[in-house]
């Protein structure tokens, strides 16, 4: 029997299959066309979200409802080809979440880990287990699984991040668990920029044992990632698919920044147009700087300053920068690895 077709089915057939299915049997050869193919096939589709419809969308809503009542005041960004399942991709999930001036998003903790990426706004702060770090445009924002966190925002404007969790992947597993810290706020008890210091100067204290899988930084500040994008641009070094991709890391071990999920930066040089490629990984884009045009699977999608943007797993994607551009992304790459699953095609469409 071939893997892409299934057999005949005949009246004899289907009556045995209906008896079994009392008993809650089925046959393979029924179904293995559907759950073994060829490539990778997923209802995610490509899609992008405007930024300037999402915020008036979230402003509406701060009308509604406090970031204290809702927990969270987020927009899901459903994908159109998995609604009703909180998902962008068939293993992630991505929101806006908007903290007006004066609200705090009330202390918690859950396995799930989830990356903030800021959007609008500036001068907000993250309280990860303790220690606060202010967020800025661009910045890279690690909440590990189970660590407690809130967020404040004491500006007078309101702040708008990215949110990109695990959730499908945690719930895949059934290993979600949450719970809440019973005050609004987690007591400070660290200096603000610590970790930032303590690990992210190329050096680590000197009897520093790993204990947790995922990076001790938890912002990963866009000015600093942005001028190092900067200086490697004048090697002249493009990467034919990526133009000039990096990825943020683990200090540590040197490996993906988060467990589960695998974050990048690249910057796309003025009128680059880039080699097709896909992979296994579908894939989260936000553009930071700049504008242009990705086609994804043969449809093309224009984007500008803070636009997000999907494709789905093995899509053709090629993108095309107006001037020099910046795009954040974010993927289940670092868990496909581990898994041994990852595969990637360069430029053979």
């Amino acid at each position: 029997m071939s893997l892409t077709s299934k057999p005949e089915e005949t009246p004899e057939r289907l009556a045995f299959y209906a008896k079994i299915d009392k008993q809650a049997f089925t046959p393979l050869w029924a179904v293995m066309s559907d759950i073994i193919t060829p490539e990778p096939k997923s209802g995610c589709r490509a899609h992008l979200w405007k930024f300037d419809a999402a915020r008036e969308h979230l402003m509406e809503a701060s009308g509604l409802i406090t970031a204290k009542e809702a927990e969270r005041r987020v927009l899901i960004l459903e994908n159109p080809g998995l609604r009703g399942l909180s998902k962008i991709t068939t293993s992630l999930y991505a929101g806006l979440q908007l903290v007006m001036p004066g609200e705090v998003a009330p202390a918690h903790r859950h396995s799930q880990s989830a990356l903030r990426f800021v959007l609008d706004g500036s001068g907000a702060h993250t309280a990860v287990n303790g220690e606060r770090t202010m967020m800025k445009y661009g910045d890279f924002v690690i909440t590990p699984p189970t660590a407690w966190h809130d967020h404040g925002n004491q500006t007078e404007a309101p702040m708008i991040w990215l949110d990109g969790l695990d959730i499908p992947i945690v719930s895949h597993f059934d290993a979600s668990f949450a719970e809440g810290y019973g005050d609004d706020e987690q007591p400070v008890s660290r200096e603000t920029g610590d970790s930032l210091a303590r690990y992210g100067a190329n050096m680590l204290p000197v009897d520093y044992k790993q204990e947790k899988l995922a990076s001790p930084i938890f912002n990963y500040p866009y000015a600093r990632s942005r001028e190092a994008l900067e200086r490697m641009k004048a090697q002249g070094e493009w990467d034919p698919c990526h133009g000039l991709k990096m990825r943020y890391v683990n200090p540590v071990d040197g490996g993906h920044a988060m467990p589960t999920i695998a974050a990048f930066l690249q910057l796309l040089p003025k009128g680059f147009k880039s080699a097709a490629y896909r992979s296994t990984d579908a894939t989260i884009y936000v553009c930071v700087e700049g504008g242009g045009r990705t086609t994804i699977g043969g449809e093309k999608f224009e984007w500008g300053p803070k636009d997000i943007f999907v494709a789905p797993s093995w899509a053709w994607v090629t993108h095309e920068a107006e001037g020099e551009s910046v795009l954040f992304s974010y993927s289940d790459r670092v868990a496909q690895e581990k898994l041994g699953l990852f595969r990637q095609d360069r430029g053979n469409h």
